[in-house]
């Protein structure tokens, strides 16, 4: 996760085929809407231009054995493809994600133990 939030500089206005990360792009805190509260240091969040977002997540008590969770949020507007497969329509940003996280690299792993 460290590596991650250091490149992120160097990802804000780059391309990845049809997909720009957007100057966002880093750390990201939750903001709870009813108390206002605010939890930093929650993830990285890689956004793109036309609203897709890769989100990355540590769980667990801490970073030694935690789970990376990976969010793929694919926007697609009205009349798009709404109709396609999922793992078609995500498969773009499964290849960034591995592209600027190096996931198999730290992990060992080729793919994901659960899709949800």
């Amino acid at each position: 996760m460290g590596e991650l939030e250091q490149a992120c500089g160097a990802l804000r206005g780059r391309s990845f085929g049809a997909f720009t990360v957007t100057d966002s792009a880093g750390v990201y805190a939750y903001r709870d809407p009813v108390d206002r509260s605010e939890s930093k240091g929650q993830g990285i969040v890689v956004p793109f231009t036309e609203g897709s977002r890769i989100v990355f997540r540590l769980s667990g008590t801490g970073t030694e054995g935690a789970t990376l969770r990976v969010y793929l949020d694919r926007f697609e507007p009205p009349g798009g493809r709404l109709d396609a497969r999922v793992e078609e329509m995500l498969a773009p940003l499964a290849a960034i994600a591995e592209e600027v996280a190096a996931i198999s690299r730290h992990t060992g792993r080729t793919s994901p133990d659960l899709v949800t």
